[in-house]
């Protein structure tokens, strides 16, 4: 046999390897499809079952609180400056030139009262004071002449001090006298009453032949009042207190007055909030010298009151009560975080949040109570607004 015969056999027994490695690389693709595939169905049973299971949310984004706010509250007009006017001297009213409504300027005679019991006093006062100073001429002269005759001996030294004593008590007594006088005189200069400040006479309680009384006994005679200028002092509530700032404007209204609108702003403020009525007391000054408006008559005073630009506005309906404090619902990727939240000012359908958001969180509305931290949920959009229809 040749060479050329042997080789023939071995080249064809090489076939049935052949196939067999065919067979098995085409089972082992198979079955890595057929785990590829059941692995991808798995995930998205999986992936399906989670977000069927998964709680649907509608969520907003937030509204920064910047722009200001109108707040309308009661106010009571008073005069700039107000002062009730009292007798100092006690006696019989003489004279009144002053009654009520009477316009009067700083300074001017409003009414003179008849003192007999001062004036008595007032020339006893004077002799006392002439007396004084007689005593006082005769003590210094018997001092002096002492001073001189201790020179010789003629007198102790015991008799130089008593004079000098009386000589020092009898000047005490002068200065004592004279000042009685001048009381009297300062009181003398109370029998004419003036007016304090130009203003309008808003009360006159006595007339002419009447009981004037000083001291505990007195009463008050006239009321004054500055109107050409007014101040308007409003309780502005706890909540809007810090946005309440000196050189805030303001319009005020009145319900005689009506369709006009007076404008002024605040003055000044009390710096505290009251504790028993949890407000702020405030002043706005207003020009008053046209005279349509009185003192005394009710305000409504109306503020725009600048927010805080760091403040939110969400509406109530995304507030949690939970027993551990106020809190709302944020999501983040699918997961919700509860966020406890400070309010401000309530606006009625929404609220004012001053702590706790960042501005960049998406809350959950209508969160319900089973809610949890940490809960696996899904975003659904918003219900558009339905348009009136035609």
């Amino acid at each position: 046999m040749t060479p050329a015969d042997d080789s023939r056999p071995r080249r064809g027994s090489r076939g049935p390897i052949i196939l067999v490695a065919v067979v098995l690389i085409a089972g082992v693709v198979i079955a890595a499809w057929g785990i590829t595939s059941r692995a991808h169905a798995l995930a998205s049973l999986t992936r399906e079952t989670r977000e069927s299971s998964a709680l649907a949310v509608v969520v907003i984004s937030l509204s920064r609180g910047s722009a200001p706010e109108e707040v309308s509250l009661p106010g009571n007009v008073q005069a700039y400056t107000d002062a009730a006017i009292f007798a100092r001297t006690a006696g019989y009213l003489n004279r009144r030139y002053a009654d009520i409504g009477t316009r009067v300027k700083a300074g001017q005679v409003l009414a003179e009262i008849d003192t007999p019991e001062i004036d008595q006093q007032l020339l006893q006062a004077r002799a006392d004071v002439a007396s004084a100073k007689a005593n006082e001429t005769l003590a210094r002269t018997t001092a002096e002449r002492y001073q001189e005759l201790i020179k010789t001996d003629s007198v102790s030294r015991q008799d130089l001090d008593n004079a000098s004593g009386s000589y020092e008590a009898k000047k005490a007594a002068v200065l004592s006298a004279d000042a009685n006088v001048k009381r009297l005189e300062a009181l003398e200069r109370f029998k004419v009453i003036h007016a304090p400040f130009a203003g309008v006479i808003t009360a006159r309680n006595t007339d002419i032949g009447a009981l004037i009384g000083a001291g505990a006994a007195a009463r008050e005679l006239f009321h004054v009042a500055a109107i050409d200028r007014l101040r308007v002092s409003v309780n502005v509530p706890e909540t809007y207190a810090r946005a309440a700032r000196i050189g805030t404007d303001a319009t005020v209204s009145l319900q005689e007055r009506p369709g006009r609108q007076f404008t002024g702003r605040i003055a000044r403020t009390a710096g505290s909030i009251d504790p028993t009525s949890r407000t702020l007391l405030v002043e706005i000054d207003l020009d008053n010298r046209s005279g349509e408006l009185m003192p005394g008559a009710y305000a409504e005073v109306h503020f725009k009151l600048p927010t805080d630009a760091s403040t939110f506005r969400l509406p109530v309906n995304t507030l949690i009560f939970r027993g551990d404090g106020l809190r709302v619902a944020t999501v983040t990727s699918g997961t919700i975080h509860m966020v406890p939240i400070t309010l401000g000012r309530d606006f009625g359908s929404t609220v004012e949040v001053v702590s706790g958001l960042t501005g960049t969180e998406l809350v959950v509305v209508s969160p319900p109570d089973s809610l949890t931290d940490g809960q696996a949920v899904v975003v659904t959009p918003a219900d558009p607004p339905k348009r009136p229809q035609p």
